[in-house]
């Protein structure tokens, strides 16, 4: 197959075109494209990069959801041999013009308007737009300080096609391709940057390993913004021949619907997505028999989940862990393993793969013991942009990424994730890191200190509660601290649950006890 011969993403868009042809690749609503379709509409994208003076290594931001126009600005942007840089939706303004300055963006194309969302509203609310920052709109929405995208692609009319042919063809396999942002425990997000290369051996590797084949329809709510989407979904897909049908937000209802009418195989996303499925009403007048594969990870999956999952809906479940700083996947679990060995680890390592387990001195611990997990391979980042000793200190110098995740091996060499270094929680398949929220709460004008944790949910696995001292003489409302967080912050970040406290506990050296704050499941006070 020609696309399993690429090592770059311009290559698998053009050996998807060669070898799937008419086959049907991206549903978008009413836009329905074939690989062909889709690998001429790249190419315009492409060419409409040119001409805008986009160089490569330069940085492109897309701040858009699940729509076509975010696939072509995406490969694209890479196939002109820039870097892309996804935005999520779910953020405002500081957090996305944070990303857009550290990333030194040399383009924005933003879907303004999106789910109501005025994102250069926001933006210009958090500040000025960055500085040279060329905007283009995806959406209906125009802007004063943008173009539309029909204007941009129409700039590119005069590129020539042997120009934006040889673009791509310069693109290197070890040249960055993305540059996801992942905050880590420091507060601000970090950009890790991974390259053509890995990112495709990664995936095809995701894909033989899950069962992802020609033929399958892939139901992609995971947002295009989230490795999970972009690598495990719109990659996966140039590699296999699945076909790619967009789902701009999770609704179940909607879901179940694209299901039936779609004949959807493969359904990836977080444990909290199948849970919404199985107790749907509309579930039980729907013809869901085409399902065949659900991937899930990024929490803690309950037996009776899997157990159910398997009964009424898949054939076939896959739990997978990865990090953002290894392209996405780590390892991938085997779809037949009973639903006790399924949810007790996450399986074994992709190939080309070391996973290790760790103790406090370094050495390392035999089965069964817990240690913190490292990885080393290709799929580890080529580190964080501009942050050299952040990298330094998630890579060491042997090439092992210190994942911050605790875990064991088997003797099989199944991983288990029973633990983490980092406090770092994950709401609905969403990583939150404390630090972050930590940080704008104290900013409030009546705060003294604030400790953010992840704290069970049925629903969504973890939420956040946040523990806030006052200042001397201030009375708090735990409303307007959510309030405040909600004004400011995506919305899977903000508390679900604020504690008003005169203190937090502390060990010897001052440092907040996250692990007694946890354990406090009725604090008696809050939201």
């Amino acid at each position: 197959m020609a696309a399993l011969l690429a090592t770059t993403v311009p290559q698998l868009v053009t050996g998807a075109e060669a070898e799937f042809g008419d086959s049907e690749a991206v549903v978008d609503g009413d836009v329905r494209w074939t690989f062909r379709q889709l690998a001429a509409e790249v190419r315009r994208s492409s060419a409409a990069m040119i001409a805008s003076g986009v160089a490569p290594g330069d940085r492109v931001a897309v701040w858009a959801g699940n729509k076509h126009r975010f696939i072509v600005s995406a490969l694209g942007a890479v196939s002109a041999g820039a870097v892309l840089v996804p935005v999520s939706t779910r953020f405002k303004g500081d957090e996305a013009r944070w990303i857009l300055a550290r990333s030194a963006a040399r383009m924005l194309l933003v879907d303004n308007g999106f789910l109501g969302n005025d994102y250069l509203g926001m933006l210009r609310t958090a500040g000025a737009l960055p500085g040279k920052l060329d905007v283009v709109t995806l959406g209906e929405t125009g802007d004063g300080d943008a173009r539309a995208f029909e204007d941009f692609l129409q700039g590119g009319n005069g590129v020539p096609r042997g120009l934006v042919t040889a673009r791509m063809d310069a693109v290197g396999a070890d040249d960055v391709s993305d540059m996801f942002f992942t905050s880590g425990t420091t507060g601000r997000p970090k950009g890790a940057m991974t390259a053509h290369a890995q990112n495709v051996a990664v995936y095809q590797a995701w894909s033989a390993g899950v069962g992802l084949r020609r033929g399958d329809r892939y139901l992609a709510v995971n947002p295009l913004s989230h490795t999970f989407g972009y690598k495990a979904g719109l990659l996966a897909c140039l590699i296999t021949g699945a076909t790619l049908v967009l789902q701009t937000v999770f609704d179940p209802a909607r879901s179940i619907e694209l299901v039936g009418h779609e004949k959807i195989t493969v359904l990836p996303g977080p444990p909290t997505l199948y849970a919404s499925l199985l107790d749907h009403p509309a579930r039980s007048t729907a013809d869901l028999s085409s399902l065949r594969l659900a991937v899930t990870g990024a929490a803690v999956v309950p037996v009776v989940l899997v157990e159910r999952m398997r009964r009424e809906l898949f054939p076939d479940v896959v739990i997978a862990y990865g990090l953002t700083e290894a392209c996405g996947t780590v390892t991938v679990g085997d779809p037949h393993a009973d639903a006790q060995t399924m949810v007790r680890t996450v399986g074994r390592p992709i190939e080309g793969t070391e996973v290790v387990i760790a103790g406090r001195d370094g050495a390392r611990l035999p089965p069964g013991e817990s240690g913190e997990v490292l990885v080393r391979g290709y799929n580890v980042m080529r580190g964080y942009f501009a942050d050299p000793e952040a990298t330094a200190a998630a890579i060491d110098s042997d090439g092992w990424l210190h994942t911050g995740d605790v875990g064991c091996l088997d003797a099989d060499g199944n991983l288990r994730i029973t633990d983490r270094l980092k406090d770092m929680f994950i709401v609905g398949g969403f990583n939150v890191y404390p630090a972050e929220v930590e940080q704008l709460i104290a900013r409030h004008p009546k705060v003294s200190e604030a400790a953010a944790v992840g704290v069970p949910d049925d629903r969504l696995g973890e939420v956040c509660r946040a523990y806030v001292i006052p200042r001397p003489g201030a009375e708090i409302d735990p409303a307007e601290i959510i309030d405040f967080c909600r004004e400011r912050l995506a919305n899977f970040k903000v508390p679900r649950e604020v504690v008003i406290v005169s203190e937090l506990p502390r060990n010897a050296a001052g440092k907040v006890l996250k692990y007694v704050l946890r354990a406090q499941s009725d604090p008696g006070a809050g939201v």
